[in-house]
């Protein structure tokens, strides 16, 4: 096992899409639980246990996500990114001890 890999910020630089996730906003009530099936710029896109599907905006979202059988913290704001440009910079923020 690489050490780098053990640390969540390079989780969160890899797929994240299909992972259990947990997310609350100051815009819902009570946390929403289920799986990540898409994202955007703005957006988590999040299928319900029940099947539906719910969109909640990044910004002022805060959870955790399981990645790798690891609970990780979640901060919208921190990944309010283009998914594809998520991996590039959280990439380098990780490589390079957290500055850019």
């Amino acid at each position: 096992m690489q050490p780098d890999s053990d640390r969540p910020i390079d989780l969160l630089a890899g797929e994240i899409l299909g992972a259990p996730i947990e997310l609350t906003h100051p815009g819902i009530v009570g946390p929403v639980r289920g799986t990540l099936v898409d994202e955007s710029l703005g957006l988590f896109v999040v299928r319900l246990p029940t099947g539906r599907v719910v969109r909640i905006v990044k910004t002022g979202a805060a959870g955790t996500i399981v990645l790798d059988g690891r609970e990780i913290p979640l901060s919208g704001d921190q990944l309010r990114v283009r998914p594809e440009d998520r991996t590039k910079r959280l990439s380098l923020r990780g490589s390079r001890g957290g500055s850019r």
